[in-house]
């Protein structure tokens, strides 16, 4: 069984930093692009932040551009996401999501997600 498994969110401060990681299962992902997306309440999901196949291309929403960071260790089947300088508007159910088909370029289209993880930012 293929699972995607986040962790690492939590009620944090404003200006804090939180690392995020999706553990992937089942099969691995190295090959796969992968990314982060969020669901704030009342709003859609948005896209946050994507890693290539490769790991070589990197991708942001502009919103956290220049705060937040995509990386992925292939060994480890593990990709994550460093958020630094935190705002309330970042405040969201965050889900990995990975790409079913490896060594595909962009777009990904991500068929496997996990459950999600709650960041809530508070002043």
């Amino acid at each position: 069984q293929v699972e995607l498994v986040e962790s690492g969110g939590g009620l944090v401060q404003i200006g804090d930093s939180v690392r995020l990681s999706c553990a992937a299962s089942g099969r691995s992902f190295s090959n796969s692009a992968m990314g982060w997306f969020r669901q704030a309440p009342g709003k859609e999901r948005e896209f946050v932040a994507g890693v290539s196949w490769s790991g070589d291309g990197r991708y942001y929403a502009d919103s956290v551009k220049g705060r937040f960071t995509v990386s992925r260790d292939k060994n480890k089947n593990t990709m994550y996401l460093q958020m630094n300088s935190l705002k309330p508007e970042d405040t969201a159910v965050y889900y990995c999501a990975a790409d079913s088909i490896p060594f595909r370029g962009r777009p990904p289209s991500y068929a496997y997600w996990g459950q999600g993880t709650q960041v809530t930012v508070s002043s």
